[in-house]
């Protein structure tokens, strides 16, 4: 069935659509230090490796607003639910899946490509999971966000959103250059994929819903999960689990946990999941400002966490180059991240009692 997807999806060209970029934008270098920049100047700021959030189209939001769940699991309960998922997880779908997403030359967010490779992961979800509510989110520029729904089945509207970015660059030229992005972030991209495949043909019914989302314009800025958790002010998001980058293991392996811009009690719950079900120790580090889109629901006040390929920031030096490809990802090691992700859900959205 998965060589069905491995298939052309690539017809086109890389043009560069600026609407975007019509006008200066409004870039958040930190906390407290902010500056209008035109797109030549966004794009050095990529050449120079400088992580940043575009905040332009964003209004001050109200910390904590959609904090829902007044008690949030923090240790490893329910493993008798959790084990049998994770008995059909395998590497076929993820593998198939990033085969394609790494044969578009780049997935620029505001380029074609971008828009392309977005609309290939829409279709590819639609497809494949037809119980399965999936729409695209459009933004500003080209490339649309994407969103699988799984209706929880308590009538609760709190949702509990698992995330990768889909989009790529490359740093020495964002809209032009070759960027494969199979670990930034093609690996979150097809692992959150088979954590929604086995979570879909399951027969598993949870209390909460949970959502799957792909963002657009990650490199850009934390572009399409800043516009999404914009859209979600008035909804009940309990918390988000971010998967970006985890297909390069450092040695020795470990499972990296982000402890700036998340929440501790997710910290926490991620820390017992990866001991629970896979075979890796935890290392803490720190990832900085605008690191990636869990710091998008962190500003709005909504638990992050964000489980990384390893203890190093820095380790893969091939991502935002030519040399991110498929050939790098250890699909072993990425698996290990579907599991922690199918805990998460497990634990977080609830099993429902019939």
């Amino acid at each position: 069935m998965w060589r069905l997807i491995v298939c052309v999806w690539f017809a086109a060209s890389g043009l560069a659509l600026d609407n975007l970029y019509s006008r200066l934008r409004l870039i958040a270098l930190s906390p407290t230090h902010r500056e209008w920049m035109n797109s030549t100047q966004v794009h050095e700021l990529i050449h120079k490796g400088r992580r940043f959030r575009d905040v332009t189209d964003i209004q001050e939001l109200p910390h904590g607003c959609s904090q829902t769940l007044s008690k949030f699991p923090t240790t490893v309960s329910q493993q008798a639910i959790v084990n049998p998922l994770l008995k059909q997880v395998s590497q076929e779908a993820p593998l198939a899946m990033l085969t394609n997403l790494t044969r578009f030359h780049n997935r620029y967010y505001n380029g074609d490509w971008g828009r392309q490779s977005s609309e290939f992961i829409y279709t590819l979800v639609r497809n494949m999971f037809p119980q399965v509510n999936v729409t695209r989110f459009q933004h500003r520029f080209p490339q649309a966000s994407v969103i699988a729904q799984v209706e929880g089945h308590d009538n609760s509207k709190d949702i509990v959103v698992v995330s990768a970015h889909q989009d790529s660059i490359n740093q020495q030229d964002p809209q032009n250059g070759r960027a494969p992005g199979a670990d930034d972030d093609g690996s979150g991209t097809v692992a959150i994929f088979e954590a929604l495949r086995v979570l879909a043909t399951s027969s598993l019914k949870l209390q909460h819903t949970v959502e799957f989302h792909w963002y657009a314009g990650e490199e850009g800025g934390l572009l399409g999960s800043a516009d999404i958790v914009q859209a979600y002010t008035s909804k009940s998001v309990v918390a988000d689990l971010h998967l970006d980058m985890v297909g390069v293991p450092a040695q020795p392996p470990a499972v990296g946990i982000v402890t700036d811009y998340t929440d501790p009690d997710a910290s926490k719950l991620v820390r017992a999941l990866a001991s629970a079900y896979t075979d890796l120790p935890t290392r803490d580090f720190q990832c900085g400002y605008a690191c990636s889109d869990h710091a998008s629901w962190h500003e709005a006040g909504v638990r992050s966490a964000i489980p990384f390929e390893s203890q190093f920031i820095d380790y893969n030096t091939n991502i935002h180059s030519a040399q991110d490809t498929l050939n790098t990802v250890d699909f072993t090691h990425l698996l290990k991240y579907v599991r922690i992700a199918l805990g998460f859900v497990v634990e977080v959205a609830g099993v429902h009692s019939s």
